[in-house]
């Protein structure tokens, strides 16, 4: 009896793996398989033909936005720099308020994952600096000492985008009407490259804004400032554009660009009509050559919180809590010692 309930036992086991299921069979493939590539390596071999820039508003679009970390993968290690000016106006031309930014990026060899360095500089001495080298990131803003960022979270890569993408906010802000005309070819850094001149194209049609939720607002309402702005977004109206643009014949990636653009707002949609003047110039050079990048001399230790307020402590002389300090608060009631009497209320309070 126990040989035929082995038997059947058997039989049961080696029809269930004759008869697996296909889905788990496409499940243990999908577990198994090789992993797949980061996103960024697919989308630096797909061919861009720089030829349709002109005819093909996909292709326009990925070569004007590329990603700095696609553009690595493509060309390897370069320089990047832009300068980026911004002049608003009243109507009439009155009290214009300018701002120029410099961005400069230096890329190292190994793609994606490579050593790089960005400086972030604008007219009103403001800035920022952000270096990852061999898989140590280290930041400082314009003047401050570097601090090393073992807990990065993606800050390093958010500002690679950042840096390198004057070209993806110029195109945004003037509403994706970037329109490139072939102009030839021409040698840059010993390249060959797809020359365009650029001009304002017309209204996208069919294209609706993603729905978003409402901003949140403050009871009292928004200050001035903020309604400027949101009116800018709201009603804003590219009104000219000019320059030219490079794109590389090889790995499809803009070598150089030259873009001068204004946006108004109309006087209808708002009490305060302004006018903005963008201008633009960037350049991509010393294309294969190793920086060699190096961490910083010195540095500070990454910190678990920040100083401010142990330092303000210091600075008026209020002594640090140690491990093992009981809780104690200033102002508060020390603890009456074991057998101590209560000492006598003043006879005088509360009457």
């Amino acid at each position: 009896m126990r040989s035929l309930t082995k038997s059947a036992a058997l039989a049961l086991v080696l029809a269930a793996t004759g008869c697996s299921d296909p889905v788990d069979k496409a499940a243990k493939a999908r577990i198994f398989s090789p992993e797949d590539p980061p996103k960024v390596v697919a989308s630096a071999k797909q061919k861009l033909p720089p030829e349709d820039v002109a005819d093909n508003p996909q292709v326009s679009r990925r070569i004007l936005g590329m990603d700095a970390a696609e553009v690595t993968e493509r060309l390897g290690p370069h320089f990047f720099q832009s300068t980026l000016s911004y002049e608003w106006a009243g109507p009439n031309g009155n009290n214009p308020v300018k701002l120029t930014e410099t961005r400069s990026f230096r890329a190292g060899p190994g793609g994606v994952n490579g050593d790089f360095h960005g400086i972030l500089e604008n007219s009103r001495d403001q800035g920022l600096e952000v270096m990852r080298v061999q898989g140590q990131v280290f930041a400082r803003n314009r003047y401050g000492p570097y601090r090393q960022r073992l807990r990065d979270r993606g800050m390093a890569e958010r500002t690679r985008t950042e840096l390198t993408g004057a070209i993806r906010d110029f195109d945004s802000l003037f509403q994706g009407r970037i329109k490139l005309t072939p102009a030839g070819t021409v040698t840059h850094e010993g390249r060959t490259a797809w020359k365009y001149a650029v001009s304002l194209g017309p209204a996208l049609e069919g294209v609706t804004a993603q729905k978003m939720p409402a901003a949140f607002a403050p009871r009292s309402g928004a200050d001035e400032t903020t309604k400027r702005r949101a009116n800018f977004f709201t009603h804003r109206t590219p009104r000219s554009l000019e320059g030219e643009v490079l794109v590389d014949a090889q790995t499809s990636v803009v070598l150089k660009a030259r873009l001068d653009g204004r946006i108004g707002v109309p006087q209808e949609k708002t009490t305060e009509a302004a006018e903005l003047r963008m201008t633009l110039e960037s350049s991509l050079t010393e294309i294969g050559k190793d920086p060699k990048l190096q961490p910083p001399q010195d540095f500070l230790p990454d910190a678990d919180k920040p100083q401010g307020i142990a330092d303000a402590l210091d600075y008026f002389g209020i002594p640090r809590g140690k491990p093992g300090d009981s809780p104690t608060t200033p102002g508060a009631t020390t603890p009456a010692k074991p057998g101590a009497e209560p000492e006598p209320e003043d006879e005088g309070e509360g009457t």
